[in-house]
C-alpha cells in the first residue's frame, strides 16, 4: 500500500512542477500566481488517498484528475474572492487586486476549463463516470455559492438551510475527491458511495472548523484576516447558532450588531468583537467544537461500513489531521 508520507511528497512535486500555457501572460500568469500560494491541496490528497487504498502505484490516470481537483477548487477561489471583496487569500493579495476584477473573471474562466482537461484523463473505463460526478459536483458548487450570496441578503437562516448550503459549497467537492480516487482505482460501487458519505460528511466539518476559525483562528495561520464573515455578514455556522440559541430580546441584539457599518478598520473591529462577545457568551464557539468531531464520527461511520485494519486507520487519520486545526 502507498504511505501517506509518499502521497505528501507526490503531491509537493506535483503543483511545484504544474504546467500552464505561456502566453498570453496576462491570461496564465494568474493561474501560475494561485497555485503558487499553495494551501491545504485536501481534494487532491484525498483523492490519490482513496486511489491508495486500492492501489500500489500512482500513474498520469490518477496524478491529472487529482491535480484537476485542486485547479477547480482554485478557479472558485478566484471568482469566490471578486464576489467576497476579499484582499488576501493565503497571506497574499488576491488574484483581482493584482490583475483587477475583469482579469481575473477570464483567468478564472480558463482555470475552470484547465481542470475539465487534466480531469478528462482519467482511464477510459471509468471516463463517463468521472465526468459525470465532477460536472455534478462543479453545478452543485455554483449552487451553494449562489445560495451562500443570497443568505448575506437574509437577516437569518435556519441551520438546515445553512447546512444545504456548505454541502453544496465545500462538502460535495471534498466528497468527489473521496469518490472520483476510489473509481479511477477500480473500488466497487459501495466501496465509492461509502467514501462519497465519507468525503461529504468530512466536509462538512471541515466548513464548520473554517467558519469558527474565521472568528477564533490566528490570521498568520489562518491565512486571511479575522472576522471576514463577521464583516461580509456572511451566515457562517457560528451566527446561525447563535440566533437558534438566543431568546427574542438577544436575537434583536445579534440582529442589530450584523447592521452596524463596517466603513473602516476601526468600525470593523468593533462589529467583529460585538459580534464574537455573543458568540462566546451562548457558548456558539464550544458547540462548534462539538459539532466539528460529531460530523467527523458520522464520516468514519460511513468509512467503517466499507474498511476495516489499515484502511480504516489510514481515513482516521486524514480526517483527525483536516479538523485538527481547531483544537
Amino acid at each position: 500500500m502507498i504511505t501517506e508520507n509518499q502521497i505528501h511528497s507526490l503531491i509537493e512535486g506535483l503543483f511545484s512542477k504544474i504546467q500552464f500555457t505561456d502566453e498570453p501572460k496576462g491570461l496564465y500568469d494568474p493561474l501560475r500566481y494561485m497555485i503558487s500560494l499553495g494551501g491545504k491541496q485536501l481534494r487532491p490528497r484525498l483523492c490519490l488517498t482513496t486511489y491508495s487504498l486500492f492501489q500500489d502505484e500512482f500513474d498520469e490516470q490518477i496524478l491529472q484528475p487529482a491535480a484537476g481537483l485542486e485547479v477547480f477548487h482554485n478557479f472558485t477561489l478566484i471568482h469566490d474572492d471578486i464576489m467576497d471583496k476579499s484582499q488576501v487569500r493565503r497571506g497574499k493579495p488576491t488574484v483581482w487586486t493584482k490583475w483587477g476584477e475583469d482579469g481575473a473573471i477570464l483567468s478564472g474562466d480558463v482555470m475552470c476549463i484547465d481542470s475539465y482537461r487534466r480531469i478528462a484523463m482519467a482511464p477510459a473505463k471509468v471516463l463517463q463516470q468521472v465526468l459525470g460526478l465532477f460536472s455534478t459536483t462543479a453545478a452543485q458548487v455554483c449552487e451553494g455559492q449562489q445560495l451562500d450570496m443570497d443568505f448575506e441578503q437574509l437577516p437569518e437562516v435556519p441551520m438546515t438551510r445553512y447546512i444545504q448550503m456548505i454541502g453544496l459549497k465545500t462538502g460535495v467537492l471534498i466528497a468527489c475527491a473521496a469518490k472520483m480516487g476510489a473509481l479511477i482505482a477500480g473500488a466497487t460501487e459501495d466501496e465509492c458511495d461509502n467514501l462519497y458519505d465519507y468525503g461529504y460528511a468530512l466536509g462538512l466539518a471541515f466548513q464548520v472548523a473554517d467558519d469558527y476559525l474565521d472568528a477564533f483562528g490566528d490570521s498568520k495561520v489562518f491565512g486571511k484576516p479575522i472576522g471576514g464573515d463577521i464583516v461580509n455578514n456572511k451566515k457562517c455556522w457560528l451566527t446561525t447558532r447563535a440566533l437558534e440559541k438566543a431568546d427574542d430580546l438577544l436575537r434583536e441584539e445579534i440582529l442589530d450588531a450584523m447592521d452596524m457599518p463596517v466603513d473602516d478598520e476601526q468600525q470593523r473591529a468593533a462589529k467583529i468583537a460585538r459580534m464574537k462577545g455573543f458568540y462566546t457568551a451562548l457558548h456558539v464557539d464550544e458547540d462548534a467544537k462539538y459539532e466539528i468531531i460529531r460530523l467527523t464520527e458520522e464520516a468514519m461511520g460511513f468509512a467503517a461500513q466499507s474498511f476495516s485494519g489499515v484502511r480504516l486507520m489510514t481515513l482516521r487519520r486524514f480526517a483527525d489531521r483536516l479538523v485538527g486545526r481547531t483544537k
